[in-house]
């Protein structure tokens, strides 16, 4: 008979739980003396590591220790105050420790009948924020956190492509996106079996805007063409520069010629729980699904992207599959909600307990300041840039993202780039726009303060 696994005892896992938290809380405490950038060659952490997995269990100081001597040094801190790179994913004391409510009570919350907490607490946060975020009506009752906005477009892509006739509809449909837009787009276009040469990429106005006249011309053109116009994809705030497409127009174009408008707004939507930024919920009232991430901007552990939909029937009607083994009375009677119908995989885990802590802990009013401290300080970094003759904006400062070059020429803006991440003490990102390498400042650590970016404004000016 094979030996009983050595499961951990109650007291424990108490222990081992107050030493893995002190870690995590040394580490935050730490993340500002780390080098932001994990400056490891590839193959160096798997040559610290053992050939073998471990015959028997292991000292638990021993593998605290190993978080200290292998991990840490490929860790890229993207809760460090000098992260700039990318869109911030942020993190909190209160999510993190919902995470492990989570993983400890094990739930698997693939229909009301298998967790009705699970569900229901998904059901009520969602609501909350879209009420906070003064979200159109239609949203309410709609929500469902998937892990990505990636996954909230590709489920926003079947749930049209079985509006304009599914499958058999499949060889004639077109869609139609800004040349700014994520790629998760053409990505999702792709595994739902559109082909690239039936995605059509938009012109931008000089400040990156999808331009609707360009939109409408398109989808006449393939019209005519006996094609199927069914999805168009908007962005509020897109990931070069938070560009703001005029999603009224955009709508409106694509209201007329019955394709399904879906809306991202994955790092830029948090904002809209300040009233003054609520301009970026403008035209949503002509979207049939939108997507924003609490887990970028919103201090909740990744992975939480909350997505909406006007109506669930299309999407539910495309992803539901319901053999014998998942019938249940609470289902069958259609009186609650089966999120297994709202996504593509089977299982979900309770995500919905994270968003929930960081509500009630730091309540609506913290959310807010923490996000306009940001928008203050990228509009305080637009002024010193526009203020330096060796620099120029690239981009409008939307919300916390800046955008700018040297004014030399990509090979300087390069150089600056480089010595900075270099540092150890920031992390840039950079893009192209009309050709020319373009730096992107992206404030949005909770761990980030005023000085932090004086600090990488004198590196930045140094490396000039």
């Amino acid at each position: 008979m094979a030996e009983r696994p050595n499961h951990m005892s109650s007291e424990e896992f108490r222990q081992r739980g107050y030493q893995a938290v002190d870690w995590v809380a040394d580490y935050m405490a730490r993340l500002g003396d780390l080098p932001v950038k994990a400056s490891v060659e590839p193959g160096d952490l798997r040559a610290m590591l053992p050939e073998a997995a471990p015959n028997h269990g292991e000292d638990f100081a021993d593998v605290l220790a190993d978080l200290d001597r292998v991990i840490l040094p490929g860790i890229t801190h993207w809760q460090a105050p000098g992260f700039f790179a990318y869109f911030p994913a942020n993190a909190s004391g209160p999510s993190a420790l919902a995470d492990l409510v989570s993983s400890g009570l094990g739930a698997q919350g693939m229909l009301w009948d298998t967790g009705p907490a699970v569900t229901e607490l998904e059901q009520h946060v969602l609501d909350w924020l879209a009420v906070e975020m003064d979200l159109p009506e239609k949203f309410r009752g709609n929500g469902v956190i998937q892990d990505s906005a990636s996954s909230s477009t590709l489920c926003a892509i079947l749930a049209a492509r079985h509006r304009a006739g599914g499958i058999d509809a499949l060889p004639n449909l077109v869609a139609y996106t800004s040349e700014q837009a994520h790629s998760s787009i053409a990505k999702g276009l792709r595994v739902a079996g559109i082909p690239d040469e039936r995605v059509r990429s938009i012109a931008t106005t000089p400040d990156f805007a999808m331009r609707a006249d360009h939109l409408a011309f398109e989808i006449v053109k393939d019209r005519n063409d006996d094609l199927i116009p069914f999805f168009v994809a908007a962005t509020v705030g897109t990931t070069s520069t938070t560009a703001i497409d005029p999603v009224t127009e955009v709508g409106w174009v694509a209201n007329n010629f019955e394709a399904w408008l879906h809306v991202d707004a994955a790092f830029a939507g948090s904002a809209t729980l300040c009233p003054e930024m609520r301009f970026l919920n403008a035209g949503l009232e002509t979207a049939d699904s939108y997507v924003f991430n609490p887990h970028k901007w919103l201090l909740t552990n990744f992975d939480c992207s909350a997505f909406y939909v006007a109506d669930r029937t299309n999407l539910n009607d495309a992803l539901s599959i319901t053999p014998e083994y998942l019938r249940n009375p609470a289902s069958e009677s259609g009186a609650v909600v089966d999120y297994r119908d709202w996504q593509v995989p089977l299982g979900r885990r309770f995500r919905a307990l994270k968003l929930w802590f960081v509500l009630r802990h730091y309540g609506l009013e913290g959310l807010r300041a923490h996000i306009r401290r940001h928008i203050a300080w990228a509009a305080e970094l637009t002024e010193w840039v526009e203020a330096d003759d060796r620099f120029e904006l690239a981009a409008p400062t939307v919300v916390s993202l800046v955008c700018f070059r040297h004014a030399d020429g990509n090979k300087a803006s390069q150089r600056v780039l480089e010595a900075v991440n270099q540092s150890g003490r920031a992390y840039l990102t950079s893009t192209t726009l009309d050709g020319q390498l373009t730096l992107r400042v992206a404030i949005g650590s909770p761990q980030t303060e005023g000085h932090h970016v004086q600090e990488l404004w004198n590196l930045i000016q140094s490396a000039a």
